[in-house]
């Protein structure tokens, strides 16, 4: 899956794994309902299926042809029931990230599908012009098929314009959606458009990942079954601020860094210290996730710590694992100047282990629920208003490592949730970076007014860490473009590591910060999550007691 789609050959091995999966699925999804219904027109009544993404949009032409050339059914009562049926989740803000395919492409592989496709975009366009508040520029953005570059299919609109609930996944995610790349749909659709937050499991990511703290939960909240009832968490609270609880958790941390610590010395050959700050950033590698802004941090404080080696310097493991895809040039290139900094550093002896840099090839889901448990601090650092939500913020809390991240995804709900003073915070905010953007941006002038920025920039480009190559990394800080507002952000993200440092010189204080962390997770569980999508989407119940299935005498 995810062949390489910067080839045509690729585009179109793509579009034929999307069509077949889905057509697969949609397939198997009617057939069930007619071994237990007659009635295809009940459809909507009994199935709903959910777009995760632009991926699979491909069902609502599929199940249209299906209602229609197979099943008999009117375009119209095929439409009227295939809106019911389908609700779609939107998991970027970044309109070029959003899939479409060429007219061309579409109409060699899959042509009935593109005349449905045709049908629905004159069918919405048709009842908006009847409307008569719309002129000819607005109708234009809303089109199905982007007239402008090549003739595309946006598969985003389809998806919005043929399901009848529309959310994002985190609450600033949502709100950004109905401002910005949806924002013309907000206005024909103001009813369409929710939020459902993202949640993660409390059995895979405490229970099974982390054995420890899940005995540690279960002595210090007795009966209560955190386990699936998520919210129990908070009885934590109480014992935030006890010294024995607190010295119980910071054992249960330790043990966790060991294990980490065993792995990488044994698949990497690097020994990192368990009493270190074990900074950890894993996550698919890419620009706008900023995994360059966490690397130009770790040169800083090389360069200060050279400057000043008899300083009271907090050591760090700094440790990396993600993907990245496979027609990415830069998050290719990005891995690379990791584990270059990493080779360079960690055999700088007059760092003396305040400094090691781990990148952890292969990551899975395995491999996080090793790393995860071992985290004291997490870098959710993404440019504000580039991340939809991201999980990896809430299964580090919940085993009480402390976020250094943006405003941005469920950072913005994480900090509600546990306190100010319990996670840092740096960087600009939505409205500031949109500011930056208007004022015309000039990274430049950050670099021109920050020493310590100017000498890592220097230092990246011009080749320190890879002297074999000295013009390898001069593109990957573009200091002439920063999309992503690296040099913007750059002085605050130090600033307020330097905090961190201080904070975790204090293990009292960092360990009460922690627990704090898990006792306001309970939000974040899935369980939570899935009811909303039951409630408010799918529009589905429990089943009672006496609609359970029984099994068999």
């Amino acid at each position: 899956m995810y062949p390489n789609d910067s080839t045509e050959s690729g585009r179109e091995l793509r579009l034929k794994q999307e069509y077949f999966l889905v057509s697969a699925s949609v397939q198997d999804i009617i057939a069930r309902h007619k071994c237990r219904l007659a009635n295809i027109r009940n459809l909507a009544d009994e199935v709903a299926i959910h777009l995760n993404d632009t991926h699979p949009v491909l069902a609502i032409p599929e199940l249209m042809r299906i209602l229609i050339d197979e099943e008999g059914l009117s375009w119209t009562e095929a439409w009227n029931i295939s809106c019911k049926v389908f609700s779609y989740t939107n998991h970027t803000l970044m309109s070029e990230a959003l899939e479409t395919w060429s007219v061309d492409l579409m109409g060699r592989l899959l042509p009935r599908h593109l005349d449905i496709i045709f049908e629905i975009n004159a069918y919405f366009l048709n009842a908006l012009r009847a409307i008569g508040n719309f002129d000819d520029e607005f109708v234009r953005r809303v089109s199905i098929i982007d007239e402008t570059h090549g003739r595309r299919v946006r598969m985003g609109w389809l998806a919005v314009i043929g399901s009848h609930k529309v959310n994002g996944v985190a609450k600033i995610h949502s709100d950004l959606m109905v401002n910005t790349i949806f924002a013309d749909f907000a206005k024909i659709f103001p009813e369409r458009f929710t939020n459902v937050t993202n949640g993660v499991t409390p059995r895979r990511w405490i229970n099974i990942a982390n054995p420890a703290l899940t005995a540690f939960l279960d002595k210090h909240l007795g009966e209560q079954d955190w386990r699936l009832h998520l919210d129990n968490l908070v009885k934590l609270n109480d014992k935030a601020d006890d010294a024995q609880v607190q010295a119980e958790f910071a054992e249960v941390k330790k043990a966790a860094k060991v294990r980490l610590a065993d792995y990488i010395e044994k698949e990497l050959d690097i020994k990192v210290n368990p009493e270190a700050l074990f900074d950890i950033q894993i996550k698919r590698i890419h620009e706008y996730k900023r995994q360059a802004l966490n690397v130009m941090h770790i040169v800083d404080r090389y360069n200060k710590i050279l400057e000043n080696p008899d300083a009271d310097w907090q050591p760090r493991v700094f440790i990396f694992a993600g993907k990245a895809a496979s027609a990415y040039y830069m998050a290719k290139k990005i891995i690379r100047l990791i584990n270059d900094v990493a080779k360079f550093i960690n055999n700088d002896s007059r760092i003396r282990d305040l400094i090691k840099v781990v990148y952890i090839p292969n990551y899975s889901v395995s491999l996080a629920q090793i790393i995860i448990p071992a985290a004291d601090l997490h870098e959710q650092i993404s440019l504000a208003g580039t991340e939809a939500s991201g999980t990896s913020n809430m299964k580090f809390a919940l085993n009480g490592a402390i976020c250094m991240g943006t405003l941005d995804g469920a950072n913005v709900e994480i900090l509600d949730k546990v306190g100010a003073e319990h996670c840092y915070i740096f960087g600009n905010t939505v409205e500031q970076v949109e500011e930056i953007r208007r004022n015309g941006y000039d990274p430049l002038s950050y670099i021109e007014q920050d020493h310590d920025l100017r000498r890592v920039v220097n230092q990246i480009s011009h080749g320190t860490f890879s002297p074999e190559e000295p013009t390898r990394y001069n593109d990957v800080l573009q200091p002439y473009g920063d999309h992503y507002q690296l040099m913007a952000d750059f002085r605050s993200y130090i600033d307020t590591q330097a905090k961190a440092d201080m904070h975790f010189k204090d293990k009292a204080a960092w360990n009460r910060s922690a627990l704090i962390n898990i006792a306001n997770m309970g939000f974040f569980s899935s369980d939570r999550s899935i009811a909303d999508y039951c409630r408010d989407i799918w529009y589905i119940k429990p089943l009672t007691e006496k609609e359970l299935p029984r099994r068999p005498e």
